[in-house]
């Protein structure tokens, strides 16, 4: 199995990491070294919108890893997450050996790699090459799936009947995130480092912002972070992620604002907001705390 350094230490991490644009604090960098170093997977938690995504994204481009992402959602099978088999093609298999060839050679012919289609996590432990493996919103499946999960995560192999276990090549760089909307069993935890991403400080925030718009003005920097910090707090069916408070800046500058006063919040607030009930909320409790 091919060995790589994905990060050289806890600042190596910061540094690679903010150069492809992600801002990593010490103990997301130390939690991300840690991943690569010790080879475990890392399960990242905390409410959506904070960057767990797109921190699988980051050590991607940070390492020049090939990024292999398994979306899950409720129903999720095996067939989706791990392999299945292309029945199509060896209906015509059969169909075209005829009654010339036994079973026995049929059945070895059709189950076979060049029938076998490969899901995310098949792909990712049969590459050779550096690989993150982002298996994304994890609370989202069914408590069936952690099974299938615990073999993967265990001892980074597969078993297909067919074909026996297929073990891998290069252990990838593995990242699970969740929005804690259900708990994940312990034997899944018990396999990862974990780490709580919350929403960041106020200057956090604003050196996340300023690093994406780089022509956002320090006010009106500071009275946007202010202003996502107070909707945050507010009983929303959707809080603004970072992603949003960087839109919204983006926005602000393609407008040429250069003070968010009520009336521009009133005006733009549907780039941070993406709900009828969120924005009619919003504006009354902005207004009420004014």
């Amino acid at each position: 199995m091919g060995g790589m350094t994905w990060f050289t230490s806890p600042a190596d991490a910061v540094d690679r990491l903010q150069a492809v644009g992600y801002l990593a604090d010490q103990t997301t960098a130390l939690t991300s070294y840690l991943t690569g170093t010790l080879e475990k997977p890392l399960l990242l938690e905390g409410p959506a919108g904070v960057g767990k995504t797109e921190l699988a994204k980051a050590v991607a481009r940070a390492t020049g890893a090939d990024l292999v992402r398994l979306q899950c959602y409720e129903g999720l099978d095996e067939a989706r997450a791990l392999y299945e088999w292309n029945y199509k093609k060896q209906l015509l298999r059969i169909q075209a050996s005829g009654t010339d060839q036994a079973w026995e050679e049929t059945h070895d012919d059709i189950f076979s790699e060049e029938f076998l289609l490969t899901r995310p996590l098949l792909t990712a432990i049969r590459r050779d090459e550096p690989t993150v493996l982002l298996i994304d919103e994890v609370d989202k499946t069914d408590v069936e799936v952690e099974g299938l999960l615990l073999e993967v995560l265990s001892d980074f192999q597969v078993t297909i009947p067919e074909l026996g276990t297929v073990s891998a090549r290069r252990r990838p760089f593995v990242i699970l995130t969740s929005n804690a909307t259900r708990e994940l069993s312990e034997a899944v935890k018990r396999r990862c480092l974990y780490l709580h991403l919350d929403y960041p400080t106020a200057d956090r925030e604003r050196e996340i912002v300023h690093s994406q718009v780089p022509g956002l003005s320090d006010k009106v920097a500071e009275q946007l972070v202010t202003t996502v910090a107070r909707l945050r707090e507010l009983e929303l069916k959707k809080a603004p992620s970072i992603a949003e408070s960087v839109d919204w800046a983006r926005t602000l500058v393609a407008l040429e604002i250069q003070e968010l006063d009520e009336k521009v919040i009133d005006d733009t607030l549907g780039v941070v907001l993406k709900h009828s009930s969120d924005h009619k909320r919003a504006i009354r409790e902005l207004k009420l705390r004014r």
